[in-house]
């Protein structure tokens, strides 16, 4: 189990002002692994309760709110993190268990039991929570992703782009989904992740961003044709 505690601050840029702030990016920040040949593809499937209470959470803006999804890079991949991300006040706090695609594909189907094999705290606590929670699939989000990292304070700045979903889809490891766009195709979703502080560097980097932070989520995005009138 991986473990990471850090600010996350978005930001809706056009895809002119992305392309402007990456250029700055490339020239004194590391692609992250992923992205040593450009973009990649991110897909996750996220679940919620039978009230859908952590989309509600999320939506009134709670102090202390969650999430639950699945990640892939490929239909193909055969691991599969299960991600738990918590909230409190300004941070979040995201803890990652690597698990086998079958194990994955039999918590898409509600038999959260396999995660008992894993012999893992963290995977105990998970199968608890999705049991007595009775969460379910509720959407995938599948979106590029672009990425730059500095080593120091382990600091990320991510471009999201080509936000796409599909609502009450269980084949999370199809190569064809029927997706459909969530946000304009000119709109990108920019996030500075970093641990206690921001370097002066990087502050003076990202001063392309010439605007106030959104509260934007993908899951809730993915969610918009289920509540159309919350959009």
């Amino acid at each position: 189990m991986l473990a990471v505690l850090r600010r996350e601050e978005k930001y809706l840029l056009t895809l002119e002002e992305a392309l402007q702030c990456a250029a700055r990016f490339e020239r004194v920040l590391t692609p992250d692994n992923f992205s040593l040949n450009g973009s990649y593809r991110i897909r996750s499937l996220y679940f919620d309760t039978t009230d859908d209470r952590d989309f509600h959470d999320k939506l009134t803006e709670q102090n202390c709110r969650q999430k639950i999804r699945l990640r892939i890079y490929s239909p193909e991949d055969s691991r599969v993190k299960l991600e738990l991300k918590q909230k409190e006040n300004v941070y979040q706090k995201k803890r990652t268990l690597l698990i086998t695609r079958e194990d994955a594909q039999a918590l898409v189907e509600g038999r959260y039991s396999v995660l008992l094999h894993y012999g893992d705290p963290f995977a105990g606590e998970m199968f608890v929570l999705l049991t007595e929670g009775c969460y379910r699939p509720k959407t995938i989000v599948e979106y590029s992703r672009r990425a730059f990292m500095a080593k120091e304070n382990n600091i990320r700045l991510t471009f999201d782009s080509d936000i796409r979903a599909l609502e009450g889809s269980r084949s999370f490891f199809s190569s064809a989904l029927p997706l459909y766009p969530v946000l304009p195709g000119d709109q990108v979703v920019f996030e500075v992740k970093y641990n206690q502080f921001l370097l002066g560097y990087i502050m003076d980097l990202i001063r392309c961003v010439d605007r106030r932070s959104v509260s934007s989520s993908k899951y809730c995005l993915g969610r918009s044709l289920g509540y159309p009138l919350l959009y």
